[in-house]
């Protein structure tokens, strides 16, 4: 467990209780942040932050209710004016600025993010490049939102394509990957010309505060991006104003399929654009022409990253026959020898605590459905003997298709394994969501692999290969995974509107 930790306030800036070794101690803050200041919340309410790890109180910051973000889009819209006008080039180099601060301070960050969220400190590293590249890709994507001329019907006439900026961003943001979903939705929005009012995870807020700093230290103006915090006993009202306001022009958020859905509803009655990277539920197909132990490999790295607390993460494992005990006992070897589960901040620890108990009681429920339906816990199964929130990675054999495991997205350390037959039934099996996030499968038959490749109904496949997320490629799912894509040249995209200007009298 991480050590005790003092209170102690900075001098020099907004302070928040922190332990004096840690080197993250300049990046905490215990205000929000609206219109280049750090501020309360105007009741003075705030909420606890904790490690989820250890469950000590990190600190407190403030629970903001609807009039505050009422107040912050009213800022944003006042900073849209100006900052719409500036250049590309200086929005490019601004964005360049703030990628530079966070690679400076990526070690910091990291030890950060893994004492709120529990992610072990090496993903954590990955996590703080990964969300620098989107910074560095959106300041380059900010010069190259070009427009068009199209040859006009009449000899009078001519036609032109512009891209303009759509106005204020809402966001909300998760907790498990607090660094990268700010950067992926705010870096697109802010080098399109937007401005932005973004609301963490209750969960992480601290994390999300540390970036807007950096993003202050940067140099973004005043009121172009500000951040609203808020606890669950706000989150409706502020998420509802978020929606609704009619000064919003986007909202972007991450998080479950049914919330998403209710966003949508909101936003609807202002007719507002919107981008939803929602729940998934990605099937992991492992073929008899694969290599089994890249197909074990891949499981390991799509399965367990961040303890299965990823939106992209395979989620239930369809293995043809000939091959499915040999790919079982490779996994549950692999499982053994490189899970090892402990505090985050242990280097040698690769599976951290659940972010919460809820979270422990899903997969709880889970397992105890499989077993009482015949599948049998090769591993793992149940929590682990750390206590609170942490739980053993689990595999299970003879899973069926009207079990929870397979129906539900997990979000957990659990790997329910399918047995079959023909392509065609693990097609039908991997289609059967009513989600379409992401998908991977393993073949070495190159017609099998164009045919599989085409026929899943997901965003974003993975042949051969278990992690598919990077900054150059369009992140985002089909069905009820949501609506439009992150990252890649298509990101910025997202909050450009389209004009078409026709010139007469020529």
């Amino acid at each position: 467990m991480v050590e005790c930790y003092r209170h102690v306030m900075s001098s020099r800036r907004p302070g928040i209780a922190f332990a004096m070794a840690r080197s993250y101690s300049s990046l905490l803050k215990d205000r929000a942040y609206v219109g280049g200041q750090w501020v309360s919340a105007t009741s003075g309410e705030t909420f606890q932050v904790t490690n989820p790890s250890s469950g000590e109180v990190l600190g407190s910051v403030p629970d903001m209710n609807a009039g505050d973000a009422t107040n912050a889009i009213r800022t944003a819209y006042d900073a849209f004016q100006t900052w719409r006008e500036t250049t590309a080039k200086e929005r490019s180099l601004l964005l360049r600025r703030w990628f530079e601060l966070i690679v400076e301070k990526k070690d910091s960050l990291a030890e950060l993010l893994t004492v709120e969220n529990g992610k072990p400190v090496t993903e954590s590293l990955g996590e703080v490049n990964y969300a620098a590249t989107f910074l560095e890709w959106f300041a380059e994507e900010a010069r190259r939102t070009y427009g068009d001329t199209i040859p006009a019907p009449a000899k009078s006439k001519r036609i032109v394509v512009v891209h303009q900026p759509v106005g204020v961003a809402s966001m909300i943001t998760p907790w498990n990957f607090p660094y990268a979903m700010v950067t992926r939705k705010a870096g697109a929005a802010l080098a399109a010309g937007c401005t932005v009012v973004l609301k963490p995870s209750e969960e992480t807020p601290l994390t999300t505060l540390a970036m807007v700093d950096l993003a202050h230290q940067a140099g973004i103006p005043a009121g172009v991006f500000n951040i609203v915090t808020c606890s669950r006993k706000n989150v409706d009202a502020v998420g509802k104003t978020l929606c609704t306001d009619p000064l919003v022009a986007k909202i972007s958020f991450t998080g479950s399929t049914a919330v998403g859905k209710l966003l949508l509803k909101w936003g609807a009655e202002t007719v507002k654009k919107a981008s939803m990277e929602l729940g998934g539920h990605a099937p992991f197909v492992v073929f008899d022409s694969a290599n089994v132990d890249a197909a074990v490999q891949g499981a390991m790295v799509s399965k367990f990253r961040y303890m299965g607390q990823t939106c992209v993460c395979a989620n239930k494992f369809l293995v043809q026959e000939g091959i499915h005990d040999a790919f079982c006992a490779k996994l549950e070897a692999a499982m053994s020898a490189q899970l090892k589960v402990g505090d985050g901040l242990d280097k040698g620890n690769t599976q951290g605590p659940l972010i919460n108990t809820k979270a422990v009681e899903k997969i709880e429920a889970q397992i105890s459905d499989a077993v009482s339906k015949g599948a049998a816990v090769v591993t793992g199964g149940k929590r682990h003997a750390l206590g609170g929130t942490f739980f053993e990675p689990t595999l299970l054999k003879g899973v069926t298709t009207d079990m929870l495991c397979t129906q539900q997205e997990t979000f957990g350390p659990v790997a329910p394994v399918i047995k079959f037959k023909t392509e065609e039934e693990a097609v039908a099996i991997a289609n059967s969501a009513s989600v379409g996030l992401a998908g991977y499968f393993y073949s070495n038959d190159i017609g099998q692999i164009w045919r599989v490749a085409e026929r899943m109904e997901v965003g974003m496949v993975g042949v051969n290969e278990g992690l598919v997320s990077m900054v150059e490629a369009p992140f985002g799912g089909v069905k009820e995974s949501g609506i439009g894509v992150e990252g890649s040249k298509y990101g910025i995209h997202e909050y450009l509107n389209v004009k078409y200007i026709c010139f007469g009298g020529i």
